[in-house]
């Protein structure tokens, strides 16, 4: 019976011996035994797909995948430790020295610092290309080019990427899409669907929903993950078996998750967009957002961040973190918990002011990851607080 992907990653589970269980168990092992010597040389010649050591697999990881391939209708997954694990492997799996690749300019700290500090001593080359200005994309592809890297909306100024234009580059000059869906979430967007190769999560954010643990996923086409396992399996970066536990029961109210998020995040937007201390807000679904026909295009709703500049700046931002009352501040995105965050002190601290600026990065920029609590709650304290801001 054909069924809906989200049925598809609720009801994928592993295969146990004991058919009791609806829920499937934890197998909180390093190692598996085997019945003899055969059946072990075989294992580890990649005969078969049994489990030999949970750094190389282990079936509370496999479902956890398997789940993630359904979502994302990709042929295969590898699961890692955390999200900048994943994006990691999915960079040294394919680049080399001599290689290039090409990346939106609007992307997460981290992966700001891999690109740009770390890739460099491998002798991996790099052009950065605005979001928004899609015939600069194609100018910066070179004969070396083998990648092209992306986030969409984008961290933190959720500018919006048009993946089927990306896919048709990448296949036009025979390169390697790899999307970080990190934001939208398999239910709200599919890349593969627009020609991506390769999707890369930080699990430990809406696919977790309540931050208890790290994950990382990347999935993909089958010859691509293969060599992706092949490197993860000899460096390390393994998911664990237990947080591959809760990350696949997460998946399992993903879907209902993310309504919520998304509906909640709208009513805030639509809310505050004209507040007389707010310069601009920017959310994927809001008419104004300048690639809002894109967004309705490719992603299924809005999302569950909404990001807006202050008036008055840093100091501006400081005063509101600081007069918040519900809403969290942590290092982290994407829980049941609404958090905000003043992404030009924290996840993007270590670019240079012209490289914020670049992308839109503004000193009184506040990003919020919006949660599962009464939406009028949320709205209420962050008038509130707009309200002391002198």
């Amino acid at each position: 019976m054909d069924q809906h992907p989200i049925t598809k990653a609720i009801r994928t589970r592993i295969d146990t011996t004991n058919e009791m269980e609806h829920s499937s168990p934890l197998f909180l092992t390093s190692s598996f035994c085997f019945d003899n010597s055969e059946e072990m040389r075989a294992a580890f010649a990649d005969e078969n797909d049994d489990n030999i050591y949970s750094r190389f697999s282990n079936p509370n990881v496999k479902e956890f995948t398997d789940r993630m391939c359904a979502l994302e209708g990709a042929e295969a997954g590898y699961a890692t430790a955390s999200g900048m694990s994943a994006i990691f492997a999915s960079f040294m799996t394919f680049l080399k020295k001599g290689d290039h690749l090409v990346s939106c300019n609007a992307i997460f700290g981290s992966t700001h610092t891999i690109i740009t500090k770390y890739l460099p001593q491998y002798g991996i080359e790099y052009t950065y290309v605005p979001a928004g200005e899609p015939e600069q994309w194609e100018a910066a592809i070179r004969p070396n080019t083998k990648m092209i890297y992306l986030e969409t909306p984008t961290n933190p100024g959720l500018d919006i990427i048009d993946l089927d234009f990306a896919g048709k580059l990448a296949r036009k000059h025979d390169l390697i899409l790899n999307v970080d869906n990190c934001f939208a979430t398999p239910v709200n967007q599919r890349p593969i669907d627009f020609g991506a190769d390769l999707v890369v999560h930080s699990a430990t954010k809406w696919i977790d929903g309540q931050g208890r643990v790290l994950g990382g996923v990347i999935v993909g086409k089958e010859e691509l993950i293969h060599n992706i396992y092949l490197f993860c399996r000899s460096t390390g970066p393994a998911l664990s078996p237990f947080n591959a536990w809760i990350l696949s029961r997460s998946l399992e109210t993903l879907d209902v998750r993310m309504e919520r998020h998304a509906s909640n995040a709208l009513y805030l937007a639509q809310h505050l967009e004209n507040h007389p201390k707010i310069s601009w807000l920017k959310y994927p679904y809001l008419p104004s957002h300048p690639q809002h026909d894109i967004a309705k295009k490719q992603m299924q709703n809005g999302g569950g961040i909404i990001c807006f500049e202050l008036k008055g700046g840093l100091e501006s931002g400081r005063k509101f973190l600081d007069n918040l009352s519900l809403l969290s501040m942590t290092a982290n995105l994407g829980d049941s918990r609404s958090i905000a965050s003043h992404p030009a002190s924290t996840t993007h601290a270590k670019l240079s002011q012209a490289e914020r600026l670049a992308v839109n990065i503004t000193p009184g920029l506040i990003r919020i990851s919006v949660g599962l609590e009464h939406r009028d709650d949320i709205l209420k304290d962050i008038l509130k607080t707009l309200d002391s801001i002198s």
